[in-house]
């Protein structure tokens, strides 16, 4: 597993989405009511939300000094969508397995409490394990030479969206 993270495009999407996390986690703190989301690819991240691009700007820049001055944590975001599916895939196996094996619709009424009861437990058990997941498979906060290269709105509706492109 760790051979495949180290491939180049894996590693760029890792390392980007470290970024993502950070910038997010630095714009936070400037407006805590905001609503905001991002998605990584190689090239950089898209972020959605109103934020100016100044700001925005400044905070990637800040957000990669820290993850280069040791911040790590940074990459660990506790909304980030890795979570969710976590979660997501722990209880609908769970469901599922609750479910295996009946017929009727009757059965499938008594066994609800289980199923119930067994994605309760899913999602209890994989909280903790969602952010074990951001750090050793879905980012990175090494940005091992990442540089930022542009930030940039993007026009999208109604919505604020940038782009924020990154390089090694």
């Amino acid at each position: 597993m760790n051979s495949l993270l180290t491939l180049p495009v894996l590693s760029r999407i890792r390392r980007n989405h470290g970024l993502e996390h950070a910038t997010l986690t630095v714009l936070a703190q400037r407006f805590p009511y905001r609503r905001m989301a991002g998605i990584s690819f190689p090239g950089g991240f898209f972020l959605v939300g109103d934020i100016p691009s100044e700001d925005l700007r400044e905070a990637v820049i800040v957000a990669l000094a820290r993850l280069n001055n040791g911040e790590r944590h940074l990459a660990v975001h506790p909304h980030c969508g890795t979570n969710y599916a976590v979660a997501g895939l722990a209880a609908g196996l769970l469901a599922w397995l609750g479910m295996s094996g009946t017929k009727t619709r009757r059965d499938r009424l008594e066994r609800l409490p289980l199923v119930v009861s067994l994605v309760t437990l899913a999602f209890i058990v994989t909280q903790p394990l969602g952010p074990v997941v951001q750090k050793r498979i879905t980012t990175s906060g090494d940005p091992q030479g990442l540089v930022v290269v542009d930030v940039s709105p993007v026009p999208f509706g109604r919505l604020s969206l940038h782009r924020v492109t990154t390089q090694n």
